[in-house]
């Protein structure tokens, strides 16, 4: 039958999918564990985003009054608690740095995050997050392992503390080995790791807004795509039923 024939391709294309939607996040990153479907979450991200992350970076590709619409955030919530640098809803979120004094300060303009979830991948920015460390040679004091080299400073130290990279070195090759956290920050390493899923949350929602619509509606899809191949391979064995 066709439907048999056909269910073992079904199958496999449904476990491939999840496999194919993460591919870009590289299989040697941890899982974020973020979930977008938590809008509790998602309401902390935006709070962490715009406390920590709007000051260099923009999200310029969604606008404040799309944001409180999908999250549920009460326009008083959002002009007194997230509007920074905007004072109309209706504005896209921008950073509040001039990109001339960025470029002066940093030596390059700090990227927008509209859509680094997509390009990135959710367990790249977690790990980023996650990943510096002090380097006194540095400008910035701090380095990244996840980005040698990065012209970002630790915005979240006060958060996590500060961490040195342990490294060992094989066959005249250094190679990271650990962190060690030195000077402890106001968050616990749990409580830190739950700032930083919150946030990342945030950023993957930004990157596709509508992502749990397309979801829910690719499940019907599919159900109406089958029930529709059911209903066409009975009517083919109706027409045909005389034939042979």
């Amino acid at each position: 039958m066709l439907i048999k024939k056909l269910a073992p391709a079904l199958a496999a294309l449904a476990l491939a999918l999840p496999v194919l939607a993460h591919a870009h996040e590289g299989p040697s990153l941890p899982a974020a564990g973020n979930d977008i479907r938590n809008e509790a979450s998602l309401q902390r991200g935006a709070r962490n985003f715009m406390n920590y992350c709007s000051g260099c970076h923009s999200a310029k590709y969604i606008r404040y009054n799309r944001m409180a619409a999908d999250l549920h955030i009460g326009e008083a919530e959002l002009k007194q608690n997230l509007m920074f640098t905007s004072e109309k809803p209706a504005d896209p979120i921008v950073s509040a740095m001039p990109a001339a004094d960025a470029k002066k300060w940093f030596g390059v303009v700090p990227p927008d995050l509209s859509l680094m979830a997509r390009s990135r991948g959710t367990a790249y920015i977690s790990a980023f997050l996650h990943s510096f460390y002090r380097d006194p040679s540095r400008p910035t004091g701090v380095n990244n392992t996840m980005l040698p080299g990065t012209a970002m400073p630790h915005v979240l130290s006060t958060l996590q503390g500060v961490q040195t990279a342990v490294f060992k070195t094989e066959d005249g090759k250094s190679e990271f080995e650990k962190f060690e956290l030195t000077d402890k920050g106001s968050l616990t390493p749990a409580q830190y790791d739950e700032f930083v899923r919150d946030t990342v949350n945030f950023l993957d929602y930004v990157g596709e807004p509508v992502q749990t619509t397309r979801q829910d509606l690719g499940v019907w899809v599919m159900l109406f795509l089958l029930l529709f191949g059911a209903f066409s391979y009975m009517l083919y064995k109706e027409y045909w039923r005389d034939v042979h």
